[in-house]
């Protein structure tokens, strides 16, 4: 029985690298996405002008250099405002963390996309909604202390409030009655991102098994918050593991695919999975 539970335990913490892989994958598409069109613009901009160019009389070709010159500026703030955009992360670790990519993605087809999608045919999306509700209803702790170290009061106080309401008129958490009815949203702050609030980089790149894309300071942060979940503290440690196997196969129940939709779309997965997480941390760490 124990090895069941340790079984599940082991593909639940894998859906946290799942469920990473699925947000930061939006935030690779849209730098993408934002980088083509500037190209295409300016492709654009450069065909006008030669066509200008070529219409134009001996007298007025002479002054076009200079009129020229101006665009060209322009294409070379653009090009240092993406390379100031782009946030790069040291990856010692590359042979290690390589093989941990490859590990995790045989981990998920083989055995949690399975799992979780037998789970999935069990329970309809209505009750898993509820679940996750629950689940993020008792990680309040995590949200509230580390809204609280980066001196975000208001967001403190929601937490608090968001608590309240959900345990009581949500019944137990397992409806978000602060959101629905109040439009009281959740503020999700982790340690990780408390570190770089207070201008601690990453220090450098490392992929866990299970767990998947982190850093040096995100992985600190990581067993930080550990201290702050209520189900850190629950005995024996087969119990501890089944609940939060159970809370991240449930999560990874609403993003099944998207991690198909990562690896079809990029050249280099391992790449564009850790450029994707580095720029995610990063906007969650300004917001």
């Amino acid at each position: 029985m124990k090895l069941i539970v340790l079984t599940i335990g082991v593909v639940g913490l894998f859906a946290v690298s799942l469920f990473s892989f699925s947000y930061y994958s939006l935030a690779s598409t849209v730098i993408a996405s934002d980088h083509d069109q500037e190209g295409k613009s300016s492709q654009v901009d450069q065909t006008l002008q030669d066509q200008k160019q070529s219409t134009q009389e001996p007298d007025e070709l002479i002054e076009e250099p200079d009129q020229e010159q101006e665009p060209s500026d322009q294409e070379e703030e653009i090009i240092e405002e993406e390379e100031e955009e782009t946030v790069q992360i040291a990856d010692p670790l590359y042979i290690w963390n390589k093989g941990m990519y490859y590990f995790n993605d045989k981990f998920y087809f083989w055995l949690l996309k399975p799992v979780t999608q037998g789970y999935s045919a069990v329970f309809p999306e209505g009750v898993r909604l509820s679940i996750s509700n629950f689940y993020q209803n008792i990680t309040t702790p995590i949200r509230f202390v580390n809204n609280l170290l980066q001196l975000k009061m208001k967001s403190a106080g929601n937490e608090l409030l968001r608590l309240v309401l959900n345990t009581t008129f949500g019944v137990a958490g397992l409806g978000d009655f602060a959101k629905d009815k109040m439009d009281i949203k959740r503020h999700d702050e982790d340690l990780g991102q408390t570190f770089g609030h207070y201008g601690i980089g990453h220090g450098f790149y490392i992929v866990w098994p299970i767990l998947g894309p982190s850093s040096l300071r995100d992985t600190v942060g990581y067993v930080g918050d550990l201290f702050l979940h209520p189900v850190s503290y629950i005995t024996p440690i087969e119990t501890a593991v089944g609940i939060d196997a159970h809370d991240k196969v449930n999560e990874t129940s609403f993003h099944i695919g998207d991690y198909e939709d990562i690896i079809k779309a990029a050249v280099d997965p391992y790449i564009s999975i850790r450029d994707a997480y580095v720029q995610h941390r990063k906007k969650k760490v300004e917001e």
